[in-house]
């Protein structure tokens, strides 16, 4: 009697281990459908779907008898495996190396049967879950600085020398990043400080850009490369910053000597993030609050020519992923 008692217990834990199990990967790769309306889901380009699950989460946790699954993608078709597309025989989906042309509605019927045990009448249950589907990439960044310089006078030939000496020695600090400095300006103002009086400063801006000429070559001819160019638009961010920090160490220690007419202004220095998406996609958090930073392929009525943030209105596009409006 003992032995069955234990071996009972022992049957019992397991049995509690699994859902558990479950519903742990049903939060890594896994997503069920829901009833009555689509689930909205953002695969990375070129990279897998998440296993699509034909069944509600509330259905998934009841035996369900005789279950049959039929998958239809968004050109209306039956879905069979591919070497692009997996179906389990337990009706779960997964698009491999995801594109843009693949984005849609994804929909799956399943059809299982419920039997009364004192008949065994057969009734077929049939209920839809319906998966929208978009391809997203990450945004492009850049990076807007501003800083200011005080300057003996707005007059002279000085300030056009500082500031081309400026945009020359940021260049070369980043150059080997595949990053340029573009769009540089400054403008001469006079500005009453506290306790100084009236100072003569230039407020110069310019824009930090991971696109330099070549800059294809560090992406390893990859097609897909914001994680590459983001990484070193990043490290040219830190660099520019540790550079000015440094113009303040350096002249912080010469507070008891002549000061240069031209230097670095302390705590002047800024940085703004500037996002772009490339052609085909764009940002819309109204539509995608769950990918609301991503760059989402534009949908059919809408398209993206260059590196802009949003897609534009064409309702002659039919297609995802448009780059022009025909």
């Amino acid at each position: 009697m003992r032995t069955w008692v234990l071996l009972i217990a022992a049957l019992w834990s397991l049995v509690r281990v699994g859902p558990q199990r479950s519903s742990l990967l049903s939060k890594k790769g896994f997503v069920y459908g829901t009833l009555g309306h689509p689930v909205k889901i953002y695969v990375k380009l070129r990279q897998n779907s998440p296993f699509l699950i034909c069944m509600d989460f509330g259905r998934a946790s009841k035996e369900t008898v005789d279950p049959t699954y039929l998958w239809i993608g968004p050109n209306e078709k039956a879905l069979t495996g591919n070497n692009r597309i997996s179906v389990t025989n337990t009706g779960q989906l997964m698009v491999k190396d995801f594109l843009e042309a693949l984005s849609g509605l994804y929909t799956c019927t399943l059809s299982y049967k419920t039997i009364k045990a004192e008949t065994q009448e057969e009734t077929i249950i049939k209920k839809r879950y319906d998966f929208m589907i978009f391809a997203y990439r990450e945004p492009d960044y850049s990076y807007q600085m501003a800083l200011r310089f005080t300057t003996k006078s707005c007059i002279g030939r000085f300030n056009d020398l500082l500031f081309r000496v400026l945009k020359k020695i940021l260049d070369n600090l980043i150059s080997d990043l595949s990053c340029h400095v573009i769009e540089p300006s400054y403008k001469c103002h006079l500005v009453k400080v506290p306790d100084r009086g009236l100072i003569n400063e230039l407020f110069i801006a310019f824009q930090v850009n991971p696109f330099a000429p070549g800059w294809k070559t560090a992406c390893n001819v990859s097609v897909d490369c914001e994680d590459i160019t983001n990484h070193n638009i990043l490290q040219a961010r830190d660099r520019i910053e540790e550079f000015f920090r440094s113009q303040a160490n350096i002249l912080s220690h010469h507070i008891n000597r002549s000061v240069p007419a031209m230097h670095f202004v302390d705590h002047s220095f800024q940085v703004v993030r500037m996002d772009s998406c490339r052609p085909g996609f764009g940002k819309n958090e109204g539509l995608h609050s769950n990918c609301a930073s991503c760059c989402v392929v534009c949908s059919p009525g809408t398209f993206s020519p260059d590196v802009d943030v949003t897609c534009q209105i064409c309702i002659s596009v039919h297609s995802y992923g448009a780059k022009s409006c025909p």
